[in-house]
């Protein structure tokens, strides 16, 4: 006689497939933490010792991108997203792509290059927190539009799958970590003129990718990649960048970062020259 069983075949299986996420996400969160560890013993350490602390410190960071990349694709894979795990995934961004390279661009040069008791060093220390602020009000308004993804407000861009709306804190927090990694010496060992000038340049910096993540310039989200009948080219491509990377990542993980973050821009200043974009804002003078 046949009995009905009261859970399906595999159902142990499938709610094990939902720690592979949660895995890549610890890792992600382990990333930012070693991070954050290595930034203040590089603050620490003598000035010959403190560039391989902050080197590994921005190659965590590196890694943290990896992992965080990971858990959402093996989540869409596995068919096994949860609301909890969405929530987790922003406060481990959090941590790794928002405090961790704040305290990895403070020890590597702010710290050092400005007196700390001078108004240049409160006002890069104001800078790397409006870049923090930036950074999570940007993951709170991305955690929004994917739970309701209907315009909130009359004018909001619409959401789509193909892309971002705002630069995405991973790449910002990535581009820092890629000029720490090309060059980890800490700044204040150039000379005073030279590092004050270089800290000049972070500042800036910092400020426009606070700008880039609060903005509603689109950002290519490559979430479709991979996903149609080129599967084997992409294939191929990855594996040519990451032979690259792995030959010359001082100069590849700079470019790359580099392009990701200025393609937004020039996207956006692209589509001003289009005949469409032109007509919308003749309509909308009128």
């Amino acid at each position: 006689m046949e009995t009905d069983e009261p859970n399906p075949p595999h159902k142990g299986l499938k709610k094990g497939l939902y720690l592979f996420p949660t895995a890549f996400t610890a890792a992600n969160i382990l990333m930012g933490f070693l991070a954050v560890l290595y930034s203040v013993r590089g603050f620490q350490a003598p000035p010959d010792a403190a560039a391989s602390y902050y080197d590994y410190a921005a190659l965590f960071i590196g890694f943290a991108i990896l992992f965080d990349t990971l858990d959402g694709r093996v989540a869409r894979m596995t068919r096994t997203a949860t609301e909890i795990g969405v929530q987790l995934d922003s406060l481990a961004d959090v941590l790794t792509f928002g405090i961790a390279p704040t305290a990895l661009v403070y020890s590597w040069g702010l710290g050092g290059v400005f007196s700390e008791k001078s108004s240049a060093h409160y006002f890069a220390v104001f800078i790397l927190f409006m870049y923090l602020m930036c950074g999570a009000f940007r993951l709170a308004r991305f955690n929004l539009q994917a739970t309701r993804p209907r315009v909130l407000i009359e004018g909001t861009a619409k959401v789509d799958k193909k892309n971002f709306v705002g630069l995405p804190i991973p790449p910002a927090a990535g581009l820092m970590a890629s000029i720490i990694h090309f060059a980890p010496q800490p700044l204040n060992l150039y000379g005073e003129d030279t590092a004050r000038f270089y800290g000049i340049l972070v500042i800036i910096l910092l400020g426009i990718l606070g700008l880039l993540m609060v903005s509603t310039l689109r950002y290519t989200s490559f979430k479709t990649v991979g996903t149609g009948r080129t599967n084997i080219y992409i294939v191929l491509l990855v594996v040519a960048i990451g032979m690259l990377i792995w030959q010359y990542s001082q100069y590849m993980l700079l470019i790359l970062s580099a392009l990701y973050v200025s393609h937004g821009v020039i996207w956006y200043l692209l589509s001003l020259l289009t005949p469409r974009r032109k007509e919308a804002q003749i309509e909308s003078q009128v």
